[in-house]
């Protein structure tokens, strides 16, 4: 197996953003006045202190996220919460990347509109309303011929997937710029103060693991773990093969170092997209609820341009992916929950749905 490239001398350095690149303003939610208050009430006399732990600490962010207004924060209310699901296609998936076929990101979301997966009975428990986007599928999409949709599809596409990685960047810097540009404005449009983000298509996984290697410093091989969903049903020289293919793409973007750089170069359409979701939802001081590993990645990005973002983002779940889990702890935080799933489309965040409902309960008593 070739050395891992991200271990490599990098001699050139570029951290400039483009200039079309137009990102909100996003504040910090620092508040230990509040906080003081907030432990307060959450451990009345008697109780040891920290006595809710982890329990505390989603209280205290989600106060801080809606104190943001001169009113004097109360009590935490969530008013029309948004499922967003991001659909897209990898060029690097012609390389043999994913055991699902191409045709798979069009059936998932087909089955999403018509309410047929997992995560619709969860978003209709809920009272959470559904969009997908196509953000990039290889294919033409369009709504089906059904009144009984249990969603809103939007047609966001920037190109038709993207490149593959090994050939060249997966965007061009217009289409990065493009397709960040479209999560911010999907989101302007969206209702409501609380946001979950999931993500379809095939290979997605693979950017992922791509990003998390460029901007952690992660090697491919525990990115793109043998134990991950892409990779269980191969035998140990198959997935050699993929994780060498990995390396010749980072090898061959060495240069793109910056986050900006990294998610043109590496990542993808639905990537992108979700990253400026991340970013417009905390600018307007929404609860970003964040799925699994691709939707992970996007956080990564995200914090890059813009590092007071993570103040907004609930890390709901650790999916079985082991490249998730590193990512986590790159990004210094505890998810909600830890089930082991190994499916996105925003499953886990709806899972953890109940435990913010619980830390609203926690202020009411």
């Amino acid at each position: 197996m070739p050395h891992d490239p991200i271990f490599g001398s990098i001699s050139r350095r570029s951290t400039a953003l483009p200039e079309a690149l137009k990102l909100p303003m996003v504040a910090g939610t620092t508040d230990t006045m509040l906080e003081f208050a907030l432990r307060q009430r959450l451990a009345p006399e008697g109780l040891p202190e920290h006595a809710l732990g982890r329990m505390e600490s989603l209280v205290l962010q989600l106060a801080r996220v809606q104190n943001g207004t001169s009113i004097e924060f109360d009590l935490l209310a969530f008013d029309s919460p948004q499922l967003v699901v991001f659909a897209a296609d990898h060029g690097i998936a012609d390389e043999g990347m994913s055991s699902m076929g191409p045709s798979m990101t069009e059936q998932m979301v087909m089955q999403l509109l018509r309410g047929q997966s997992p995560v619709n009975a969860l978003a209709a428990s809920h009272g959470f309303d559904l969009t997908v986007v196509d953000a990039g599928m290889a294919k033409p999409i369009s709504p089906p011929n059904d009144t009984r949709l249990r969603g809103a599809l939007l047609l966001r596409k920037i190109a038709y997937g993207t490149r593959n990685v090994l050939l060249g960047p997966a965007m061009s810097t217009a289409q990065a710029v493009s397709a960040v540009h479209a999560g911010m404005d999907v989101v302007r449009h969206l209702p409501g103060n609380v946001i979950a983000l999931g993500d379809v298509g095939v290979a997605n996984s693979v950017s992922a693991a791509l990003l998390l290697s460029r901007l952690c410093g992660v090697p491919l091989v525990d990115a793109f773990s043998r134990d991950d969903a892409e990779a269980r049903n191969l035998d140990d020289s198959q997935h050699v093969q993929r994780v060498e293919k990995l390396s010749a793409a980072a090898a061959r973007h060495r240069h793109a170092i910056s986050p900006f750089e990294a998610l043109a170069a590496l990542g993808g359409f639905e990537i992108a997209m979700m990253t400026g979701a991340m970013l417009q939802a905390a600018s307007e001081r929404r609860v970003v609820l964040v799925d699994g590993y691709v939707a992970g990645a996007a956080a990564l990005v995200a914090r890059g341009l813009c590092p007071d973002v993570v103040d907004y983002l609930v890390f709901t779940h650790r999916a079985a992916d082991v490249g998730h889990r590193l990512l986590l702890i790159h990004m210094q935080t505890q998810p909600l929950l830890d089930m082991g799933l190994r499916i996105g489309q925003g499953t886990g965040a709806l899972l953890a749905w109940p435990m913010l409902l619980a830390a609203q309960s926690l202020l009411e008593r």
